[in-house]
């Protein structure tokens, strides 16, 4: 067999020497995979993970023969190639399906991108990714009849790791969080109990709160220093904030985060968090006495009821009476005193009606002017205290008439003086 081996092969050189073809006999793709770019990652974090696949293998045996060429193909060309990567037991989720990366000659290389999500809690370390390479490659070439070659091509499949590494970071988990006297309008406090869910030792750490993106809860203090974050360490932080007037009655977002140093000193800060702060509607009063009815040229005291009509506790009330013609008030205030959310008080006004005023309805605003739970000082929306001015009837109408009595003064001035004149006149 050694020497049947020997002469074909002595044949085949004699053949390509011949014909001078150049025939590769020997040779496979050898595939290699490196992180190009960046290597390092957060945890928490979306990336895209470049990956360069490189082909180092080589065509060990040429001859020259009459074989037909494939043309460009060489034994060391990988065909057809499929990257499909694999998280192993990295803390990483792979978001990118098996991709087609086409064929890669020997000597070349290309860039493969793949999206991961590193998880939140990943501990800080380096991790290999595994990388599945299927393709296929030239084997061997057959000669069929002189003139004519079959080309016999097999699949290779190879597992590369790819090592990234995740960085050791604080990462903020909310344990707890309390509000205080949160309402649309006015300002409350935020507690939060944060724990270091991460796997660093943060050194020097703030604690932050953030306004997010147009959400109507604005940070009025927004930093608390904890010192040295330990993992699995928990903090407590009050935080004041306020609230625009534009907000409902409604769970709005808030950001978390932590400024640290890490263990090169530098200043870092975490991944944000959002936490949901509930926030109450605006505290707000009805009027809900009836209308109040009054005589024209009248000057009464009226009884106004009011409500909070809000979620919140007030405090030192007071309700305002706004008299406009033809009103005038002689007491325009009145103390309502403390009110919790669904009570009721009574306020006492001195109004007058112009002897001027049209019989009909009229509207006049009314406001409260409260303290809130921060002992801030607060106006509520205008509200309406109707008013029925009507007129009057019988001897009333006859008795509040300006024309009507000055008819009967006339008439009375005429009588005393007629009769006075009669009188003076007889006796004479």
């Amino acid at each position: 067999m050694r020497r049947v081996f020997i002469t074909a092969l002595l044949l085949l050189l004699l053949v390509s020497l011949a014909n001078g073809a150049t025939t590769y006999l020997y040779g496979e793709p050898d595939l290699e995979a490196t992180v190009a770019g960046t290597v390092e990652f957060s945890p928490g974090s979306d990336a895209e993970i470049m990956i360069s696949i490189r082909n180092s293998g080589l065509n060990e045996v040429k001859l020259e023969t009459a074989l037909p060429s494939p043309g460009n193909e060489l034994p060391n060309t990988a065909r057809m190639v499929t990257a499909a990567l694999d998280a192993g037991g990295a803390p990483v989720t792979v978001k990118t399906d098996p991709q087609m990366v086409g064929e890669i000659a020997g000597g070349q290389s290309l860039t493969v991108p793949f999206s991961v999500r590193i998880a939140s809690d990943a501990p800080g370390g380096t991790y290999p990714l595994l990388l599945q390479l299927s393709y296929t490659y030239l084997h061997d070439t057959e000669q069929a009849d002189p003139g004519t070659a079959i080309y016999h091509y097999r699949t290779g499949n190879t597992t590369l790791e790819v090592p990234i590494k995740i960085r050791a970071e604080v990462y903020p988990e909310i344990i707890e969080s309390i509000t205080e006297h949160l309402s649309a309008g006015g300002e409350g406090y935020v507690n939060l109990k944060v724990a270091n869910s991460g796997h660093l030792e943060g050194r020097s750490s703030v604690l932050l709160i953030l306004r997010n993106d147009e959400s109507p809860v604005i940070p009025v203090d927004s930093s608390v220093y904890i010192g040295d974050f330990a993992p699995g360490e928990e903090v407590e932080a009050r935080y004041k904030v306020n609230i625009l007037e534009t907000a409902e009655e409604n769970s709005y977002p808030l950001d978390v985060a932590v400024e640290y140093l890490d263990d090169q000193g530098d200043t870092v800060r975490s991944e944000t968090i959002i936490v949901g702060v509930p926030v109450g509607g605006k505290i707000r009063f009805d009027v809900i006495s009836p209308m109040v009815s009054m005589h024209i040229g009248s000057a009464e005291e009226i009884l106004v009821e009011y409500e909070n009509a809000g979620k919140t506790d007030v405090y030192s009330a007071q309700a305002r009476l706004i008299a406009s013609d033809p009103f005038t008030c002689s007491e325009d205030t009145a103390y309502l005193g403390d009110l919790g959310p669904g009570e009721h008080a009574v306020a006492r006004f001195s109004i007058s009606a112009d002897k001027s005023a049209t019989v009909k309805e009229y509207g006049l605003d009314t406001e409260v002017r409260y303290r809130d739970a921060l002992d801030n000082s607060r106006i509520s929306d205008p509200m309406v205290v109707k008013v029925e001015v009507v007129g009057r009837t019988g001897i009333e109408q006859v008795l509040y008439s300006p024309v009507i009595m000055s008819i009967i003064g006339a008439v009375v001035v005429l009588i005393i003086y007629y009769t006075f004149f009669h009188r003076k006149k007889k006796r004479s």
